[in-house]
């Protein structure tokens, strides 16, 4: 790698690798359709033609994945969602904060502090409305697990109603950094945060979140660091 690669800024909103499906084959029907319209005539294909843009310009939005900057704070624990908070509460001595994603919002998913993954766990399940209390239990969802060095912390990617496709990119033994990209779910999703009870929660249900930038919780502080 050429140090100009190396020093080469992110772009400010690149396509999710999983979406390009989704863009580029209504982009070719749409093209189809437009090389076909002159020989067959009539109104249809470029129905055909205008309909497959609309798609695809959809999928574009869906599947977008803008640049984000983690707080420069050694305590700060954020988001692994963009999305709405639906649930801050304490279960079975662990602190659980539940993100709703609706299909306007940023469907990828972020690490919301450092650490190496312990284990990823995934259980096939039904697709009922993620904001239904009882979707965390019963649709489609996957574990992952990590070990951080303040303690282990783990997010759910679960599915929806219309969200049929959680995508994990990482598995037991990969090392990510706060903010880093793990994966998405496809189409409208729930994803769950959940932490040790010594951490203190910095979200109330109904604020709205950025993933890898906003402050959900926070460790107790280290040694050190500003209070």
């Amino acid at each position: 790698m050429t140090p100009s690669a190396r020093t080469r800024p992110e772009p400010r909103i690149t396509l999710a690798p999983e979406g390009r499906p989704f863009v580029l084959v209504p982009l070719g029907l749409a093209g189809l359709a437009a090389v076909a319209a002159p020989a067959l005539g009539g109104p249809g294909p470029w129905l055909v033609a205008g309909a497959a843009l609309v798609v695809a310009s959809f999928c574009a939005f869906f599947f977008r994945d803008p640049r984000r900057v983690p707080p420069d704070d050694p305590d700060a624990i954020v988001s692994p969602a963009d999305g709405r908070v639906m649930a801050v509460e304490q279960r079975a001595g662990r602190w659980r904060i539940a993100i709703f994603l609706s299909v306007l919002d940023v469907h990828v998913n972020r690490a919301p502090e450092s650490g190496r993954v312990d284990d990823v766990a995934y259980h096939r399940g039904r697709f009922r409305a993620a904001f239904r209390a009882d979707a965390a239990q019963v649709n489609e969802r996957n574990h992952v697990r990590f070990d951080g060095p303040r303690g282990p912390f783990e997010v759910v990617q679960i599915a929806g109603l219309i969200a049929r496709r959680i995508v994990c990119r990482v598995g037991p033994g990969d090392t990510l950094a706060r903010g880093d990209r793990f994966g998405l779910i496809r189409f409208g999703s729930c994803t769950e945060l959940w932490l040790p009870e010594h951490v203190t929660p910095a979200v109330a249900p109904g604020a709205r979140v950025r993933g890898g930038e906003t402050v959900v919780a926070r460790w107790p502080a280290a040694e050190g660091s500003p209070r």
